[in-house]
């Protein structure tokens, strides 16, 4: 990770601290599995995957793709870069609204 897109994300993760205070966001640790999105947020019974990129026309590394869609089926996950960063923030605050705690029988 270059050092425009490490600022970016270490903005980021402060602005995902103050829209969801009570969450855990941690960094993830991709060297284990390669395409494994860069930051995940647990919030309450909710959570979250974020690929952190410097622009909107970034190179997706192998597996990239594959696990940031695998991950949305699952819950919520985007690719984020400063072009979308609103909508996307918009959309987990939504996604998180929306979400209840599965009820079994």
């Amino acid at each position: 990770m270059n050092g425009r897109e490490n600022k970016f994300q270490a903005s980021l993760v402060k602005e995902l601290h103050t829209l969801f205070p009570e969450a855990i966001i941690t960094k993830m640790d991709s060297g284990k599995i390669q395409g494994i999105p860069d930051i995940l947020i647990l919030n309450g019974p909710n959570w979250a995957t974020l690929e952190v990129k410097r622009s909107a026309t970034e190179h997706h590394q192998p597996n990239q793709d594959y696990y940031v869609a695998k991950m949305n089926r699952m819950s919520f996950s985007r690719f984020i870069f400063p072009e979308n960063k609103e909508e996307v923030l918009n959309d987990l605050q939504q996604a998180f609204r929306t979400r209840r705690r599965t009820r079994l029988p």
